[in-house]
């Protein structure tokens, strides 16, 4: 929503830090107060505040549990409806959808042609679809754009095309090779059920070596103006491990279905019309 706050160097980092930290907090809080209520042993994985309050005779709580999930997931949806409708819309820009899904409202400032779209396509399919598959795909799609921006972020504050000399290059391509790796075979050891400790020491090590290798041994190429991700590389390259530690939590169906659209999209992206929307508009306005 970069385009739509006033002051976006500040704003966002403001607001994405601030969100989280009271998210965080209200969690760690939550936790410990279910923790106090009832034995983690005891604890309902589906219902755990409304089996706890059961739990201490207060019955008349899950009530007011239930109406605080409600409008935690109508909160959820609406978050998400933002978000889609402007992922849309930049998508819409670069001619791969409709452009006319691109258009803002003249009034109120945003693409409600993408948001009502998106809103009935989502509905659509969540309708037909079960929610275990969708929950799924949906986790591992977020899991995956968060760690390619963080990868995206380590190529940006190293790499810059023309000034960037080869060996500088060569040295994030490798360290950058070694953090995906070290992190996929941690994931993949953990979802393989390994107990010993062993494997996990080896491929912590590779990470954490590949990441102080890129610490000390590559010149960053850009420094941020206004508001930058500090302790680089060494956040982004946890954001990685974390991420991709995660992703090995998920079923193997729901990895071939990430795949198989994944595949169809890139058929269509790099097979299809994508002419940016600024220049299909630079020759509109030229007549061509």
């Amino acid at each position: 929503m970069a385009e739509e706050t006033k002051n976006p160097a500040k704003d966002i980092p403001l607001g994405l830090v601030g969100a989280m930290a009271i998210t965080t907090g209200c969690y760690c809080l939550l936790a410990l107060t279910l923790c106090l209520m009832q034995p983690y042993s005891q604890i309902d994985p589906d219902a755990p505040f409304s089996v706890a309050f059961q739990a201490i005779g207060m019955d008349w709580a899950k009530y007011i549990v239930a109406f605080g999930a409600l409008k935690g997931m109508t909160t959820v949806l609406l978050v998400s409806a933002v978000g889609q409708a402007r992922y849309l819309t930049h998508i819409a820009r670069t001619h791969m959808v409709p452009p006319w899904l691109a258009e803002v409202h003249a009034t109120t400032g945003t693409p409600v042609n993408a948001t009502v779209v998106m809103l009935v396509a989502t509905a659509v399919i969540a309708f037909f679809t079960s929610l275990g598959i969708l929950s799924n795909l949906l986790s591992i799609s977020t899991l995956f754009i968060f760690m390619m921006v963080a990868v995206a972020l380590l190529v940006r504050r190293y790499y810059v095309s023309g000034q960037t000399n080869d060996s500088d290059r060569n040295k994030l391509i490798a360290a950058l090779v070694l953090i995906l790796a070290s992190s996929m075979a941690t994931a993949a050891y953990w979802a393989a059920g390994g107990m010993g400790w062993a494997g996990y020491l080896v491929s912590v090590l590779v990470w954490l070596l590949a990441t102080a290798f890129l610490w000390w041994g590559v010149p960053q190429a850009r420094a941020p103006q206004t508001w930058g991700v500090p302790l680089v590389p060494w956040l982004p390259s946890a954001s990685i491990a974390i991420n991709t530690f995660l992703l090995g939590s998920i079923d193997g169906p729901s990895f071939v279905r990430f795949g198989i659209w994944t595949a169809l999209l890139l058929v269509y992206y790099f097979f299809g019309l994508h002419a940016s929307y600024d220049t299909a508009k630079a020759a509109s306005n030229d007549g061509v």
